[in-house]
């Protein structure tokens, strides 16, 4: 059973499947694989921040979700950006000079693909990737989190924090993202909070009871948020706030 379990997941087993099954399987490897790249990326901490502004600004829905999460995507790849330059260089770039030159020697020698060994691999390439997301991850997670989720796997402290194991790494790195997003969003309410507060009370001392204060506080916090070019801060702070 193990082998026929092996030679199925295999590529020429892969290919001995039906149409529709492998489809199902390719879009069930590329779902999970974004959501790893979601959860192993600057992505987290930048949605939740652009979600808490549009939440402070009270402007229902505006902007819409396709414009916010077309920014958090750009954000995240210019975040990302040495580190996905590091691993086309080191990854990708060697893997595939190593296709050709199989490739070659399979013309020349007019051997089979499987008798030539590749110089650099595919698991040469996501050692390299993984090594690359690892060091990103390491340099945005709190220490604190690395030590809480090394004591649930029951795993000692290694010497070196490159060690540690990736399927710890990641969830720290998640609740160490989400954490610093809601202290981000936290910082970003308390000045609208503020402009709350100051509507509600004249609207009060004024016996406008009947006003809804956010029809007076929403342009007040507009008018606020334009004037001290909030969009260019808080893609400063999103930037600056990752280290390298």
């Amino acid at each position: 059973m193990p082998l026929l379990l092996a030679d199925s997941l295999s590529p020429e087993g892969f290919g001995n499947l039906a149409a529709p099954l492998q489809v199902a399987l390719f879009l069930g490897a590329l779902s999970f694989a974004i959501s790893m790249l979601v959860c192993m990326t600057a992505f987290t901490r930048i949605i939740i921040v652009l979600s808490f502004v549009r939440r402070a600004l009270t402007t229902n829905e505006i902007p819409p979700n396709p414009v916010i999460m077309g920014l958090a995507v750009f954000l995240t790849l210019f975040v990302m950006a040495p580190t996905l330059e590091n691993i086309y260089s080191k990854a990708v770039q060697p893997y595939l000079k190593a296709q050709e030159e199989t490739a070659a020697l399979v013309d020349t020698a007019s051997q089979s693909p499987t008798s030539i060994a590749a110089t650099f691999s595919l698991e040469d390439a996501w050692n390299v990737t993984s090594a690359e997301l690892s060091a990103f991850m390491l340099h945005n997670t709190r220490e604190q989190d690395l030590l809480l989720f090394l004591e649930m796997a029951g795993k000692s402290v290694p010497e070196q924090w490159s060690d540690t194991p990736i399927h710890v790494l990641v969830p720290a790195f998640v609740v160490s993202e989400l954490k610093t997003a809601f202290i981000m969003g936290f910082c970003i309410y308390i000045p609208f909070l503020l402009v709350d507060l100051v509507v509600s009370t004249l609207l009060m001392s004024l016996g406008m009871m009947m006003m809804t204060p956010a029809m007076v506080s929403t342009p007040c916090k507009l008018l606020l948020f334009v004037l001290a070019d909030g969009w260019s801060l808080i893609s400063r702070a999103l930037v600056t706030s990752f280290g390298s």
